[in-house]
């Protein structure tokens, strides 16, 4: 059976998205599925404390800017480890001009003694400042390492560029104290089957991500290292200066992650991740405000719990590198997500009526920031349905069955025909897992009052129950496709145009222009992967992004 990973969250949208995916850890805990699904063991280490009952806490490592980490003590862990917690550990609280104070909300309330107001998502906008706001779950001391270089939100000392995060990690200083984090979760492996790395993209921790994917694919070399680049949602008003950081950090960030990765996945609520920003990714039967790091980092976290579940199945063999080797032949080593958060179901439907429903397309949304296309087309892909109820597909009719997924023996089945039919000629691999997606508090209520509370479509908005929306059923998506030419090759034009040149002064902060130089072949390289081996409509695709 595959073991244990060990998680690195890099940056501070990266720790936004890690707790909403620790509060996913904690839910499934509270209200697990019978039998058991997923295994809580591969995330999460289970201590005893004297006298105390067991406590599960993140395997994690996670770096962060002074001033990033909030409430939790010098060392990262909380006060205490919330073992009577039932419900969320949030700073719901209106915040006054200048008021910098701090006040724990109440476990089913706003903090104000108003009992259900985080529980219907009324969380003021802005409310929630940091990760550590609405992290449920108690950390290991060994987690959280501060980089006291460098502020979090501030005017000055920030970790802008590439450059300063590659140079954080020359410190030998700081590579040693990561790795006696590191080599503390891992010693007490079983047996490790590889590392995730939640690393920012748009600032400097895209350098720090580059040193740490290295050192990991050094060390450990036979264990699979899956990368995940995020970005919050990008303003559409930026300072020039910034957006080219930003457009810098991420090419560069890319180049080197994937370099050193198993597998690197891009995921981003943002329309592009180049110098002009597009419109962000929305969703049918979720209403959240992109600006908030707070909501886009739990509808990420959402896909990244369901897109990671094949190599933490109880029923899988298959281990991350054998995840990783599945999506990555041929040189692609970067893929794209979709997500359907909710798929749109009616409830009591079987698995065979609800995807015959979506036989014309699937009903997902990119979250890998490139022009959408409607994809026709891909060379591998690995896809989870979840939350879908399990009925045995037979038609309820006496004769034929209505449709060849009406025929299929197996949840399985249904959704690999499904698949086939989409995607004739990929190699796919499909799950499909009776538990939800839990989304209760502290993910945000943020649905749309046409969900039932266990996320499925309703004739007629009923209004929001008490509880809200409590679960959703998912369908997620890793691609190896023919559109990543277009992300990867549109960052390579954005680098060159003239307007660009100016990458030589200070926006570079010691980048030589030779790693530069390579960075942009290597880019080109990858691009070039995506071109090989697709049908015409690829084809067409692709000559009409040129």
């Amino acid at each position: 059976m595959p073991g244990e990973a060990v998680t690195l969250q890099l940056g501070h949208y990266s720790g936004c998205v890690g707790a909403h995916w620790w509060g996913l850890q904690a839910a499934a805990l509270r209200s697990p599925a019978e039998p058991a699904e997923l295994r809580a063991a591969a995330l999460l280490r289970f201590g005893r404390g004297p006298g105390g009952p067991e406590t599960p806490a993140p395997r994690l490592v996670a770096l962060e800017l002074k001033g990033g980490v909030g409430s939790l003590r010098a060392d990262g862990a909380g006060t205490e480890p919330p073992l009577t917690w039932d419900g969320p550990v949030a700073d719901y609280r209106d915040c006054a001009p200048g008021d910098t104070g701090s006040r724990r909300g109440d476990a089913a309330g706003d903090g104000k003694g108003n009992p259900g107001a985080a529980r219907t998502g009324a969380a003021p906008a802005g409310s929630v400042r940091l990760w550590s706001d609405y992290l449920n779950v108690h950390l290991h001391p060994k987690s959280v390492y501060v980089i006291r270089q460098y502020l979090h939100d501030g005017d000055c000392d920030s970790l802008e560029a590439f450059g300063q995060g590659e140079r954080l990690l020359q410190d030998p200083a700081c590579v040693e104290e990561l790795e006696d984090r590191l080599h503390f979760y891992v010693e007490e492996c079983d047996y490790l089957q590889g590392f995730q790395v939640l690393c920012d993209l748009h600032n400097g921790f895209s350098g720090v991500g580059a040193k740490v994917t290295e050192l990991l694919h050094d060390e450990y070399s036979r264990k699979g290292i899956l990368t995940w680049g995020l970005t919050p949602v990008l303003s559409a008003v930026a300072d020039p200066q910034n957006s080219f950081y930003r457009l810098m950090n991420t090419a560069l960030g890319i180049a080197h992650l994937s370099r050193h990765s198993s597998l690197f996945c891009p995921l981003s609520l943002s329309g592009s991740l180049g110098i002009k920003p597009e419109p962000p990714v929305t969703f049918p039967y979720i209403k959240y405000e992109p600006s908030l790091n707070y909501h886009s980092s739990a509808i990420l976290a959402a896909a990244l719990d369901t897109l990671t579940a094949p190599y933490r199945l109880c029923s899988s063999q298959g281990s991350m590198m054998h995840f990783a080797d599945s999506l990555t032949f041929s040189g692609r080593k970067v893929v794209a997500a979709w997500a359907a958060l909710p798929f749109p179901a009616l409830p009591g439907s079987s698995l065979p009526e609800i995807l015959s429903a979506h036989q014309q397309d699937v009903p997902w949304k990119l979250l890998s920031s490139w022009k959408e296309q409607k994809v026709s087309c891909c060379f591998a892909q690995s896809v989870v349905l979840r939350g879908i109820c399990q009925e045995k597909p037979t038609s309820s009719c006496p004769g034929q069955p209505r449709s060849p997924l009406h025929r299929c023996e197996s949840p399985e089945e249904v959704l690999q025909q499904f698949l086939h039919t989409q995607f004739p000629g990929a190699f796919s691999t499909a799950h499909v897992l009776q538990q939800p997606c839990d989304t209760r508090p502290p993910f945000p209520q943020f649905f749309s009052p046409l969900l039932t509370r266990r996320g499925f479509l309703l004739d007629k908005a009923q209004g929001y129950s008490s509880a809200g929306v409590e679960s959703i059923p998912v369908l997620a998506a890793l691609q190896s496709s023919p559109g990543l030419h277009s992300l990867l090759s549109g960052l390579c034009r954005e680098l060159q145009a003239p307007s660009a040149r100016r990458w030589s002064s200070s926006s570079t902060a010691g980048l030589e222009q030779d790693d530069f130089q390579e960075a942009l072949e290597e880019l080109k390289t990858l691009a070039q992967c995506y071109e090989m081996g697709f049908g015409a409509d690829g084809s067409e695709d692709e000559a009409d992004s040129d």
